[in-house]
């Protein structure tokens, strides 16, 4: 399931980040990767841990705490700490699978990452290229969205990130460990839920009893299949 969260961050929210992100530490964004991922990678991130990183991350957080169709969407029972990152001048990142288990630097935890989330910090029309190209079952999938929006996707994904060849791409990437970790059953719930909010306001009799009772099913198939 690929599905676009919008208005993670507000338009004022965005411009305090880049303000913040143009006074930041960068670093070679092969720091945190993986020896596959790391010989086709070439971008440049927040240093993690830092100052900015740690403020930004917790904006996001909050941003995804009033999102709705995040919570739905994904399920989260644990979130790895937003990072961030620029490419300019031609860097990408070729196709990768993100790696299965991520462990936050600070903490030391470990996250499996069931999801993957990009959110869009650059007007599309500031830059060229640098659209993520996420591959599935059904095909290729690019993805370029407006400043503010996040597009979700299984971690489990062959990606990659087009060069960008005019003006810079900068966006906030992270994880998500699911309550649910198959992505079948993770989008069976999305739906059950999307359906049942849907109809929730219908006033017959008979509606309301259907809700009552979809609600019942979407809640016990959480109980069955989620790891806490």
């Amino acid at each position: 399931m690929l599905i676009e969260i919008p208005n993670v961050l507000t338009a004022e929210q965005v411009a305090e980040a880049r303000r913040m992100l143009d006074q930041a530490e960068w670093v070679d964004g092969r720091v945190t990767s993986g020896y596959q991922a790391a010989s086709v990678k070439r971008n440049l991130q927040v240093a993690e841990g830092s100052k900015a990183a740690i403020a930004l991350g917790e904006m996001v957080l909050t941003g995804l705490a009033r999102s709705p169709l995040f919570m739905s969407a994904a399920l989260p029972l644990r979130v790895f700490p937003p990072m961030f990152n620029s490419y300019s001048g031609g860097q990408t990142f070729g196709t990768h699978v993100d790696t299965a288990i991520r462990q936050v630097a600070t903490t030391g935890q470990r996250i499996r990452t069931d999801l993957s989330a990009t959110l869009f910090l650059t007007p599309p029309e500031d830059y060229d290229g640098g659209e993520l190209v996420v591959e599935d079952a059904y095909g290729s999938h690019s993805v370029k969205l407006p400043v503010g929006h996040m597009v979700l996707y299984p971690a489990t994904s062959l990606h990659h990130v087009t060069p960008v060849t005019r003006g810079a791409r900068v966006s906030s990437f992270f994880w998500i460990q699911s309550m649910i970790r198959h992505d079948a059953q993770r989008t069976m719930l999305f739906d059950l839920d999307t359906a049942i909010q849907r109809i929730a306001g219908e006033q017959t009799e008979a509606v309301k009893t259907s809700a009552v009772q979809l609600t019942g099913v979407y809640h016990n198939l959480l109980r069955e299949w989620a790891e806490m």
